[in-house]
């Protein structure tokens, strides 16, 4: 049913697995690796279709032209002014829905639970048109805010399945002994509860940071200006009607790019003990 360790395979499959895992990683890495290589390249060896050869100088004034001659500073900007409270909202609402979910029973709570994963399931692309339709009679098309709360709505379920599922798999004993106590349950949920969701906490954190920042769907149909539209939406911006400047796009897309990686390098511990907490039980 599972694979095997590789330390139980013979010498000859270590070995080919040895060779075999760097080169894959190569391959998955060249198109990163081409876009750094474009972002370091002169206009002038684009011009002259040195797409995929060693620079002939390299150029890392492209990665401060695109921020003087195009607002990506703004797009920035705009990606942390809608991230950081959708992780917020999103992470914060679900510690609650799934302590609700996961504590309480009463007769509709698997239904609940399960209309919050049905959300998941449902292809994002059909939504496209009543969304907007909505953001606009409420007021909030190309906004930031509107953006957010979209983003804050849509993730709340996966989030909430995420928390839920974690909560249920906490000692009951710790909740009761508390209720014994004469605790409240507001009590019980932020001094008992919390302390132990703190990995996973820090792991929903890093992946709704992850697919917020990366959305480039919502970005393009729920805004169309440098004032509100975030980094993914702004680099398209980048490319003229008749030129595209490719250097630009790829120093831009690595500094995209970079907010992500950082925040995943320093939650690292915590994300990872997140995923794996209860995986031995």
């Amino acid at each position: 049913m599972f694979p095997r360790p590789i330390q139980s395979m013979s010498s000859q499959a270590q070995w080919a697995y040895k060779i075999a895992l760097p080169v894959m990683l190569i391959l998955w890495l060249l198109p990163l690796i081409g876009v750094a290589m474009t972002s370091l390249r002169p206009s002038s060896d684009l011009a002259a279709g040195n797409y995929f050869g060693w620079p002939s100088s390299i150029a890392f004034d492209n990665y401060i032209t695109v921020f003087k001659n195009t607002a990506l500073d703004k797009y920035l900007l705009n990606s942390f002014k809608v991230t950081i409270p959708t992780v917020i909202g999103a992470v914060g609402l679900s510690c609650l829905t799934g302590f609700a979910l996961a504590v309480y029973k009463f007769k509709a709570n698997l239904l609940l639970f399960f209309m919050f994963v049905a959300g998941n399931f449902v292809p994002f692309q059909i939504l496209m048109v009543p969304v907007r339709d909505l953001t606009v009679s409420l007021g909030l098309y190309n906004s930031i805010s509107g953006l957010a709360l979209f983003h804050i709505a849509f993730q709340t379920g996966f989030c909430t399945l995420f928390m839920r599922n974690f909560i249920k798999a906490l000692p009951f004993d710790l909740i009761e002994v508390a209720r014994v106590e004469g605790v409240t349950e507001w009590q019980i949920f932020r001094y008992v509860v919390m302390p132990l969701m703190r990995p996973a906490i820090a792991a929903l954190s890093v992946l709704i940071f992850t697919f917020i920042w990366n959305d480039y769907f919502w970005a393009m149909v729920l805004t169309t200006g440098a004032d509100t539209q975030p980094i993914t939406a702004g680099l398209n911006s980048l490319n003229g009607q008749w030129i595209a400047a490719w250097h630009l796009v790829s120093a831009g897309s690595i500094l995209a790019a970079l907010p992500p990686v950082i925040m995943f390098f320093a939650m690292q511990r915590h994300f990872i003990a997140g995923l794996t907490l209860g995986a031995v039980k």
